[in-house]
């Protein structure tokens, strides 16, 4: 009589499902046509929305939030859609997409626009799929450079003038930028703890 292969034990199938859900995406995010370069690596669940991505971009780029924003996927537009404006194209529900079925059908590489007036355009490269380490957050910046603009300065061209005002003392607007800024400013600040304080207050 042939041996009968033993069950796959109850508790061993949970502890498979459990880790497959777990898994974590590394993403590296990369702010175009700015200088210095702003990027940051970070993970996150691979079941998260792309609502909440767009929370969880905005706390690990430095952004405040309060204005529009778009992903675009393979080709298509994902957002919050406005039935009092209706568009040429179509434009996606983010609160009904997760990011694992767009990683399963192939997305590598997809673009984060946040502030259709500024227009700040992310790159967003999709660099692993990982376990998570023991103990680790489900949200975690683990790299990056550079500070994020001020909301507000204009886009890539306001940016860069609102750099070289800041640098010359001996400009006619330098005193006008400093009081509209309100801080201290450097562009190359970047502080991983604050990130991830920031990102500890989002529930993934």
């Amino acid at each position: 009589m042939a041996s009968r292969r033993p069950a796959t034990a109850p508790r061993a199938v949970a502890r498979r499902v459990a880790s497959i859900t777990r898994l974590q995406v590394q993403m590296k995010i990369e702010l175009r046509r700015v200088k210095p370069l702003v990027w940051r690596r970070l993970l996150v669940p691979q079941t998260v929305t792309l609502a909440r991505l767009h929370v969880i971009l905005l706390r690990t780029m430095g952004w405040e939030g309060g204005h529009l924003h778009e992903f675009e996927i393979a080709r298509k537009r994902y957002g919050i859609p406005d039935p009092d404006w209706p568009e040429p194209e179509s434009m996606l529900d983010e609160r009904r997409v997760r990011l694992k079925p767009l990683l399963e059908a192939g997305a590598r590489r997809f673009i984060y626009t946040y502030d259709f007036g500024d227009h700040w355009e992310h790159v967003v490269a999709i660099e692993d799929v990982v376990l998570p380490k023991p103990g680790a957050t489900p949200l975690e910046c683990t790299d990056g450079a550079n500070a994020c603009p001020p909301e507000d300065v204009g886009g890539e061209p306001g940016y860069e003038d609102f750099l070289k005002i800041l640098a010359d003392p001996s400009h006619e607007e330098h005193e006008h930028m400093k009081h509209w800024i309100g801080r201290p400013f450097d562009p190359t600040a970047f502080d991983l703890a604050e990130v991830n304080e920031r990102l500890a207050e989002i529930k993934p």
